[in-house]
């Protein structure tokens, strides 16, 4: 242990000390009231009786005991997460105020909301407690995260898990909310009962994240426009953001106009009970979100680390501690006569003797012990399952599109493949819904969903607000609710306005859920570059290295009208079948595309396959697509890179030199075993990459190449480490033809 660390472990002993000292030495001097009926309100002026006082003060009680534990489990070497609840239990009275069925994203000191919420759901209160005791210590037996993660979750309780600190699970919150209103006027089954609310608890600091205002922006949004969100935000305030201050009145001066607000004192278990119940009746009766603001105090620290006295001063600190929510909520008790302080002070320390035996029992349980058993729940994979799902069509199709099915049109373009095939799964899977910027009446900026509004009407095909974070985070929420969602995101480089979404959240929950919770969906994105010169880098872009390194992601990116066709079933099916989290790369310059090597030879379309040919023409995940049977060169390719490299390899087979092209079809998961395969054929392989140099497709398509111990040669040709300007420049920093042809001549000797 180093010198600083010990520091810190005593400034923490101190500030628990402290703390649990001026529990007993406050809760001594405190004077029995005239005693009250247990079934009476607790006090004058409040609904909250003196039973369930009671009983919520046992759920703070356990939560700040909890803190207590982490903190002697840190010292041990036992634990391994310290952030507490003490100074917000005032959030029991939250959960209270729900019902087990409402869906809760919970703020990481949500500790007394999560032991009522298991209390309520007729679970024993050392249950609760040991489901965040095997967190501490990352027990593998852990309920929700199994050692992944301390996190507040369970199947069981309609606690979804999250791992934000910063408030990015709030537009998740608001795609639930979103998606228990929307099931119902499918008239689909989704997993929330049809009168529930969404909860989400957040920090004072948070509140600021542009992912916050995003969330409030689009609650409002729904509202004012008359769309059912039935949502409680609950803002716990205890004026701190780790070391920066919240300025005083600063959550209710930055709060949303048209949120309806409720603010309450947290350290007051009869205000936050009554507040908080009038709030959550609001949501559920007018079926419109609301802010709840509870003002509370942040005790011991930001974490059993934070060297609290480094800013701020021993007095703030000392009236933090004179406002502590446990003393508040002892004092109702003994005041109404319904508690000694000797009793209480006896609970307390018999209940910290269990809890502590508890959590050192806790610490001796089996924890993660290979990689093989932490990515078990990341991307489960059930190909034949996924197969079976992607053949599946439905028996009205034919009606679905008005008489004329796709098969019978002759060749499609790639968009038009698309389409249709997003219309085959809309008539297939009445939980689906396609939504995006300009989706609907539109039809997309390029047209690839005109049409399905008109067809499938406004409730499964919609558009949505101009915001990334609210797109992907109606898809977080509907997904996990049980709808299946296929988002659109306008342009990839838009994408990254909100990558956090798909990063942090949409690939993390079943990871930290253990597959108990799942966001299956598909976001279409409208990708790279070759538009003429049209709109310069932001809507050329051609990078999606932040995409490629998110473990368990799906990364489709079809050039082809048949492979987009397929390639598009397979990854709804994946999402339906699976879970699978599946971005799906749609290259903008062949959207329109029809000829392959001269004007007028239409060698880029290709038929719409019947339904009766789904089963054989299915394209697993991870599998490439070979074209030719040359064995002097492979050329590896994907998008855009397939059309120029085919033009080339005739150009190079006219010469005399024997090509084949491996279109990769997949950037996530590569297709491996197919690459090896082709480079082994010709013992030369040469990569046409049109993203960039340095964090391109081509620098994992090497390092595959070169771990599985292949000895022939390898080059790559790519587009230039640089933005994509606007008009011809363009043409000087992407990949092209003439690059392919030149490379693959070098190389060919």
């Amino acid at each position: 242990m180093t010198t600083g660390t010990l520091r810190q472990d005593i400034i923490g002993c101190v500030a628990r000390d402290t703390v649990e000292t001026h529990f007993s030495e406050t809760v001594a001097t405190l004077v029995p009231g005239v005693p009250r009926d247990p079934a009476s309100p607790v006090r004058d002026g409040t609904s909250l009786t003196g039973a369930r006082c009671r009983e919520l003060f046992g759920f703070q009680l356990g939560s700040r005991l909890l803190d207590i534990a982490a903190r002697h489990l840190r010292e041990q070497g036992e634990g391994y997460y310290t952030i507490g609840s003490a100074g917000h239990e005032g959030n029991a009275a939250v959960a209270a105020a729900l019902r087990t069925t409402d869906p809760a994203l919970l703020h990481y000191r949500s500790g007394a909301f999560y032991l009522t919420r298991s209390a309520m759901a007729g679970r024993l209160p050392e249950e609760g407690m040991r489901d965040v005791l095997l967190g501490l210590v990352a027990a593998a037996e852990e309920p929700i995260a199994g050692g992944r993660h301390k996190v507040f979750g369970h199947p069981d309780l309609a606690v979804i898990p999250q791992t934000s600190t910063i408030a990015s699970h709030l537009p998740r919150a608001v795609g639930t909310a979103f998606a228990i209103e929307r099931a119902h006027q499918l008239g689909v089954r989704g997993r929330w009962p049809q009168d529930a609310i969404a909860v989400c608890s957040f920090g004072d600091a948070s509140l600021n994240h542009a992912s916050a205002l995003s969330a409030f922006n689009t609650a409002a949004y729904c509202s004012y426009q008359g769309l059912g969100l039935p949502l409680l935000f609950v803002c716990e305030d205890n004026g701190l953001g780790i070391s920066v201050r919240t300025p005083n009145g600063w959550v209710e001066a930055a709060r949303h106009p048209l949120l309806e607000y409720f603010p309450a004192d947290g350290c007051d278990l009869a205000d936050a009970h009554d507040v908080a119940r009038a709030a959550a009746d609001h949501v559920r009766a007018h079926r419109s979100p609301a802010l709840l603001h509870l003002r509370t105090v942040r005790l011991m620290g930001h974490a059993g680390s934070d060297v609290e006295l480094s800013y701020r001063t021993r007095r703030e600190i000392n009236a933090d501690i004179g406002r502590d929510p446990l003393v508040a909520t002892a004092r109702l008790l003994v005041e109404a006569g319904l508690a000694t302080p000797d009793g209480l002070i006896s609970l307390y320390e018999t209940t910290r003797e269990h809890l502590f035996k508890m959590a050192m029992e806790s610490s001796r349980r089996p924890r993660l012990t290979s990689a093989a058993d932490i990515v078990e729940p990341l991307a489960p994979r059930t190909p034949e399952a996924v197969a079976r799902t992607s053949a599946v069509a439905s028996p009205d199709r034919e009606r679905a599109f008005g008489g004329r099915l796709p098969e019978q049109e002759g060749p499609l373009t790639l968009a038009q493949a698309i389409n249709r095939t997003l219309a085959d799964t809309l008539a297939s899977h009445p939980e689906a819904m396609v939504f995006g910027e300009d989706v609907a009446r539109k039809g997309g900026v390029y047209g690839v969903t005109r049409g399905l509004q008109k067809r499938f009407g406004a409730g499964r095909v919609f558009d949505t607000l101009l915001d990334e974070q609210t797109v992907l985070g109606l898809a977080l929420g509907t997904g996990v609710s049980g709808l299946l969602p296929i988002a659109e995101i306008q342009y990839l480089a838009y994408l990254h306005n909100a990558l956090d979404q798909i990063r942090g959240e949409a690939a993390t929950l079943s990871f930290f859920s253990r597959g108990a919770y799942r966001n299956p969906m598909v976001v279409r994105v409208p990708s790279y570059a070759y538009q003429k010169g049209f709109g310069g880098h932001f809507h050329n872009d051609d990078s999606i290295a932040a995409l490629r390194d998110i473990p368990g992601l799906i990364i489709a990116s079809p050039a082809r009208p048949d492979d987009a066709a397929a390639m598009l079933r397979t990854c709804i099916a994946a999402a339906r079948t699976d879970g699978s989290v599946c971005l799906f790369l749609e290259p903008i310059a062949l959207y329109n595309t029809r000829d392959m090597f001269d004007d007028g030879d239409n060698g880029w379309l290709a038929p719409y396959a019947p339904s009766s040919r789904w089963a054989e023409t299915h394209v697993p995940v991870g599998r490439a697509r070979s074209y030719g049977d040359g064995r002097d060169l492979t050329i590896v390719t994907f998008g855009n890179g397939l059309r120029m490299s085919l033009r080339a390899a005739v150009r190079l087979t006219a010469e005399g030199h024997s090509c084949r092209v491996l279109d990769l079809r997949w950037l996530s998961p590569l297709p491996v075993d197919d690459l090896l395969r082709a480079a082994e054929l010709t013992g030369k392989v040469l990569i046409a990459d049109e993203t960039r140099r340095t964090g391109g497709v081509s620098e994992g398509i090497v390092t595959e190449l070169l771990d599985a111990g292949f000895t022939g040669r390898i080059a790559r040709v790519t587009s230039s480490d640089s933005f994509i300007p606007l008009g011809d420049a363009a043409r000087h920093v992407l990949l092209c033809e003439g690059e392919i042809e030149e490379a693959a001549r070098k190389l060919l000797g």
